[in-house]
């Protein structure tokens, strides 16, 4: 076969520099675009008006519980301690859409929680819009003017693989496929090249349960890979740091020599603009030494701003501390900030299988005034109408008590929440049945989330496709376009 003069230069030119930089581009796309002349990798640009520029995803690891949040159910007060049976909801465990949207990882999960558990909190109508909200969030609660909640999320894993499944839009049985941060890192451009694209706070889920999986690009390539970054002024980028003997102006040097061994293998593609683009991204973790530091420095901002954000409480101080980098992240040209809570070295903080309501009212006093002031600074710093925020979580909880004091994995139906960027606020889309079971109306996939924030981007997910990469309709979703304004 045939081999093409630039596929050849970029895996032999220039002796082992060639080699080695060949190897590089090959593994991130850019000489095997050449052997495809159909395809091209994406060039950065949206494909249509985009109405958002960034995101900001807060992931709850867990699972945590709809209708004790957003999804209030008095019916379960109403007939809490019965069995399904002895109330007008028996048809719930032998609804048809149990076995057609359900991949069991645990067997007859549905069946074990006979008894309907009631309400573990109040709540209430809140804002203009009178939309009921948990008492366990009062803060977000007064910014429900500004939210979308979708109540009729559905997934297809009933166990804690559902993290992963919820970012990346397939079981984990099938394997490990790229996130939605890398999708939007992988399709747009820059918006700062001292920081990269996408970047991971607090502590990401645990390898039981998809590890990198949930911020990792699969067969896009590392370099879409969510950029750990730890919210610590002094080492933000412990695995970037320099040995202590290596001084500035020797990194400056070894940097300046990879530049002019680059800048021969550039001169071998002088218009190939995404080789360009990708020799540039190899100096940025340089770059970010500098660069992220900065981004830590809270001491910058006014009291009132670090109150807002509840760094003035110990409960609230170590999410509010994230928040306001995911801020500052964002309002210096980070693209996605992937932020968690709840992390505890196993399946997460919110899988509230006992004590559900010690638990969640101590992890909602964690998060409740943190979310609220995100959601304020970016209105009053002009940054809400063009920054998605996303609540999100793998899973609801059930309506039957698991044990005595619990509520045990809930896939067929729950609630995550839309803000900014385009989003209309004060409204609710979809629907669980009265006891919080099913989604009923409008239901949607977990991709139809991702395609929402992919259009309000102003990206194709279609359009994003990797040769020899088959991807499914329901890999793509589809855009809820009742919420966008």
């Amino acid at each position: 076969m045939h081999t093409k003069r630039r596929a050849f230069l970029a895996d032999l030119g220039m002796g082992f520099t060639g080699l080695a930089l060949g190897s590089i581009l090959n593994r991130d796309g850019i000489a095997r675009a050449a052997t495809n002349a159909s395809w091209r990798p994406p060039d950065g640009k949206p494909h249509f008006a985009p109405k958002a520029k960034r995101v900001i995803w807060l992931f709850m690891i867990g699972g945590v519980s709809h209708m004790d949040t957003f999804d209030p159910k008095p019916e379960l007060n109403k007939y809490g301690g019965l069995s399904y049976d002895e109330s007008p909801y028996a048809n719930a465990l032998d609804n048809p859409l149990i076995k057609k949207n359900l991949r069991e990882v645990i067997q007859g999960l549905h069946k074990q929680h006979s008894r309907l558990y009631p309400l573990q909190v109040g709540y209430k109508p809140r804002g203009q819009s009178g939309i009921a909200v948990s008492d366990w969030f009062p803060h977000v609660g007064d910014c429900i003017d500004d939210i979308a909640v979708v109540r009729s999320l559905w997934t297809t894993d009933n166990n804690h693989g559902a993290q992963m499944q919820f970012h990346t839009g397939r079981h984990v049985l099938e394997g490990q496929f790229p996130t939605i941060g890398s999708w939007v890192h992988y399709g747009l451009g820059s918006l700062n090249d001292n920081l990269p694209q996408f970047v991971v706070l607090g502590d990401p889920i645990d390898t039981c349960c998809g590890g990198l999986a949930a911020h990792g690009a699969s067969y896009l390539g590392p370099e879409h890979n969510g950029v750990q970054i730890a919210v610590d002024p002094a080492n933000p980028l412990p695995f970037a740091k320099p040995p202590s003997e290596i001084t500035r102006e020797r990194q400056e040097r070894e940097f300046a020599l990879l530049r002019e061994l680059n800048g021969l293998a550039a001169a071998e593609y002088p218009d190939d603009a995404s080789m360009r683009a990708r020799i540039k991204s190899y100096e940025l973790a340089f770059r970010m030494q500098t660069a992220v530091p900065d981004l830590m420095k809270f001491e910058q901002e006014t009291e009132a701003t670090r109150k807002l954000y509840g760094l003035d409480h110990d409960t609230t101080k170590p999410f509010g501390q994230m928040c306001l980098a995911a801020r500052r992240m964002a309002e210096s040209g980070v693209r996605f900030i992937q932020v968690f809570h709840g992390q505890n070295g196993g399946a997460g903080k919110w899988d509230g299988h006992s004590k559900l309501k010690k638990t969640h009212t101590e992890l909602c006093a964690q998060v409740d005034r943190p979310i609220a002031g995100l959601l304020k600074d970016l209105k009053q710093r002009g940054m809400f109408d063009d920054t998605i925020v996303a609540f999100v979580t793998e899973f609801g909880r059930t309506p039957g008590a698991q044990g005595l004091d619990g509520r045990d994995h809930h896939p067929y139906g729950f609630s995550v929440w839309l803000a900014g960027g385009g989003i209309n606020g004060g409204i609710t889309h979809g629907a669980t049945d009265e006891i919080g079971f099913h989604a009923v109306e409008n239901r949607h996939y977990v991709t139809d989330i991702h395609a929402t924030i992919l259009h309000q981007l102003g990206l194709d997910p279609r359009k994003l496709e990797v040769p020899g990469r088959k991807r499914l309709d329901i890999d793509f979703g589809s855009p809820i376009r009742e919420i966008l304004a």
